[in-house]
C-alpha cells in the first residue's frame, strides 16, 4: 500500500504479536498510526517516527474516551484478547459494543476485527476437524472463542452500516515469514504473527472483504 495516499490507522492491540508487525508495516509505507497501549513503554520507538501516536489505555477500561481515540482515523483494526480475562467475561464484545457507536459518531466506517480460526462465523459452523480440535486440544481457549462469536453476532446483526471484516486467523507464534496468506471461507493455515499482520494490512483496504468472516491460508508458491 506504499502508493496509497497516506491514511491513519487506529491499531488496538499494538503491542501484541500481530499488532507490532502491523504498526511497522503501516509506518514503513508512510501512513500514520494511532496505537492504543496499556503499557506504552512496550511499544518499539520506531526511531521516534513522527507518524506514530501512542495513546495509553486499555480496552477493558470503561472510562476510555473512544470518541477522542477514533476521531480523524480512516481505519480501525482490533487485534485484542486476554485468555484469562475471557474465561469469565466477554471483554472484547463489551469493548466493540462501545467502539461501534463511537465510530458512527466520528464518521469512521472501516473496521477489521481479528478473531480466531476455531471460532464459528455468525450463522455458520465449524468443519468437523476444527470442531474436534476446538473442543479437545484447544478447549482451554473456549472463553476467547465464545467472546469472538459474540462479536461476530453483534457486527452481523447490529453493525451492518459499518464496513467491517473479520479475520478468523490461525496463529502459532512469531518467526520468519512462511509466505503470503490469502483469504478463504474454507481453508486455513497456521500462520506466524508477521504474515498475519501483512494479511490484515492488505485486507483492511479490500472492498471485497467487507462483511466477510473468512479464514486465511498460505497460497501455493
Amino acid at each position: 500500500m506504499a502508493s496509497m495516499t497516506p491514511k491513519t490507522f487506529l491499531v488496538l492491540g499494538a503491542t501484541g504479536g500481530t499488532g507490532k508487525h502491523f504498526v511497522s508495516l503501516a509506518l514503513a509505507d508512510g501512513h500514520r498510526v494511532r496505537a492504543l497501549a496499556r503499557t506504552p513503554s512496550k511499544m518499539p520507538s520506531h526511531d521516534n517516527n513522527k507518524n506514530l501516536d501512542v495513546r495509553q489505555g486499555s480496552v477493558t477500561d470503561p472510562s476510555l474516551e473512544l470518541d477522542d481515540l477514533v476521531a480523524g482515523v480512516d481505519y480501525v483494526i482490533a487485534m485484542i484478547g486476554d485468555k484469562e480475562a475471557q474465561r469469565t467475561a466477554k471483554i472484547n464484545t463489551a469493548f466493540v459494543k462501545r467502539l461501534v457507536p463511537a465510530m458512527r459518531r466520528q464518521g469512521v466506517k472501516r473496521f477489521l476485527y481479528q478473531s480466531g480460526g476455531l471460532t464459528r462465523p455468525y450463522g455458520g459452523s465449524l468443519t468437523p476437524f476444527t470442531w474436534i480440535f476446538r473442543y479437545t486440544i484447544a478447549r482451554g481457549f473456549d472463553g476467547q472463542h465464545s467472546d469472538n462469536e459474540a462479536v461476530h453476532g453483534y457486527l452481523a446483526t447490529e453493525g451492518m452500516d459499518l464496513e467491517w471484516m473479520i479475520h478468523r486467523a490461525g496463529i502459532i507464534g512469531d518467526g520468519p515469514s512462511k509466505g503470503t496468506l490469502v483469504r478463504s471461507n474454507s481453508k486455513i493455515s497456521i500462520g506466524v504473527f508477521r504474515d498475519t499482520a501483512a494479511y490484515n494490512y492488505r485486507t483492511i483496504v479490500e472492498d471485497a472483504a467487507v462483511h466477510t468472516c473468512d479464514m486465511s491460508y498460505y497460497a501455493s508458491k
